[in-house]
């Protein structure tokens, strides 16, 4: 599955979340690996947060790094940076932006 997320940073944050993410712990990213995610990305304009998820289900990600200690301690390093953060727990698993409209692949001649 995919799903979006928006998060905002605090004025001024912007330099100091994107150093954070260049020194993501080798741990954290192995449990996310782990939980199913198969990429995340995060885009940035201004202040203003996009993820971008693919995970075998983002419930079942959110379950698998809630009590994870290198999580817990990334979530309060990333408190100090986000004004808006998105709802880790079981309950922001419904959390996602709506999708709005896609472009699919092309049907292949022939099909």
């Amino acid at each position: 599955m995919r799903i979006a997320l928006h998060t905002r940073l605090k004025p001024g944050a912007e330099v100091e979340y994107e150093a954070a993410h260049r020194a993501v712990p080798a741990e954290l990213v192995a449990a996310i690996r782990s939980a199913g995610v198969t990429d995340w990305t995060i885009w940035r304009s201004g202040s203003e947060l996009f993820h971008v998820i693919d995970c075998a289900a983002y419930d079942v990600l959110l379950e698998r790094l809630a009590e994870l200690p290198v999580n817990i301690a990334w979530q309060l390093r990333m408190d100090e940076y986000l004004a808006a953060a998105h709802d880790y727990s079981a309950a922001g698993a419904d959390a996602g932006l709506p999708v709005v409209w896609e472009l699919n692949p092309a049907p292949v001649a022939g099909e």
